[in-house]
């Protein structure tokens, strides 16, 4: 079974998401630029269409993510209609005062004293949507963390006389329908941690970039020095190869595998293994026809 997580409070933050909805001009969605298909929650399009609202996506933590695929995923959401994608990272200054130049080209008609810019800041949990509106207002204004779901309550500011911003909760979807999305959403830190076991995700993470960046896993573990090539090795190898590499030993002398899981999970999340993508767009091509039903897998053009 595939990991899960929909805390009670957010089917809350989903109904006052689609009040709000109402009164707003542009939808700011954040997304993690690793995982930004897998960490696109669906029902925001739901409220977005039904609204009407164009969107401006954010690949946040770009500077964490693979530049290349970065790209490719910016021209795939670039080529949608009433949309613009932009790759920041909002930790970096000057960064997030893009963000209002853009949403007003989208908004031709808002931006006066009569018709003042209301924009939406939405996306899943702990992708950076705080960290976002604290750039934008020049002040800290949103609780910060290292967690998912520190920010429980929406929040309202004026940018300006002409433009107002509203940050709102992490807002997971009821039920991840790809088994993979669910380990690429833990392995970023989208999902907290007592919905999943970190052994099993980042067996799942070192599989992925076993497969996509192997001389990124030698250059930061040193595997060619320890006479074992990434290229040759399953993710057991390489957790087992980490734990030799850093003595992570139990007392009773076996390898210790959930210290050894987490200390991955964090070179991963904090870039210290190198600028990753965990999806690009020709891998969720892939994968979403791998997962149909036979009889609906797509003919061969």
């Amino acid at each position: 079974m595939g990991i899960q997580w929909y805390p009670g409070h957010m089917t809350q933050a989903r109904k006052k998401a689609e009040e709000t909805m109402e009164f707003t001009d542009i939808v700011i969605e954040v997304l993690d630029a690793r995982v930004p298909a897998a960490g696109h929650n669906p029902m925001i399009d739901e409220m977005r269409l039904f609204r009407q609202r164009p969107q401006l996506k954010i690949l946040n933590k770009a500077d964490l993510a693979d530049p290349k695929v970065t790209q490719d995923w910016l021209n795939y959401f670039n080529a949608q209609p009433n949309t613009k994608a932009v790759a920041l990272s909002c930790k970096k200054a000057g960064d997030a005062n893009k963000i209002p130049k853009l949403c007003l080209a989208l908004t031709p008609h808002r931006g006066t004293h009569l018709k003042p810019l209301r924009m939406l800041i939405l996306g899943i949990p702990n992708v950076g949507k705080s960290t976002l509106m604290n750039a934008l207002l020049n002040r800290r204004v949103a609780k910060v963390g290292d967690e998912p779901a520190v920010t429980k309550s929406q929040q309202r500011f004026d940018l300006s006389e002409t433009m107002s911003i509203t940050d709102t909760p992490g807002m997971m979807w009821p039920k991840i329908e790809y088994e993979s999305d669910g380990y690429m959403l833990a392995a970023s830190h989208a999902i907290g941690r007592n919905a999943v076991i970190d052994e099993d995700v980042a067996l799942f993470l070192a599989d992925n970039l076993l497969k996509t960046y192997p001389e990124l896993l030698n250059k930061r573990y040193k595997l060619d020095t320890m006479k074992l090539d990434a290229t040759k090795m399953d993710s057991i190898d390489l957790l087992e190869a980490i734990a030799k590499r850093r003595s992570y030993k139990r007392h009773d002398g076996l390898w210790d595998t959930e210290k050894t899981a987490v200390a991955f999970l964090t070179d991963y999340r904090s870039g210290a293994i190198g600028r990753v993508s965990l999806e690009t767009p020709q891998s969720r091509k892939t994968m979403i026809e791998q997962n149909m039903p036979h009889e609906m897998t797509p003919l061969p053009q």
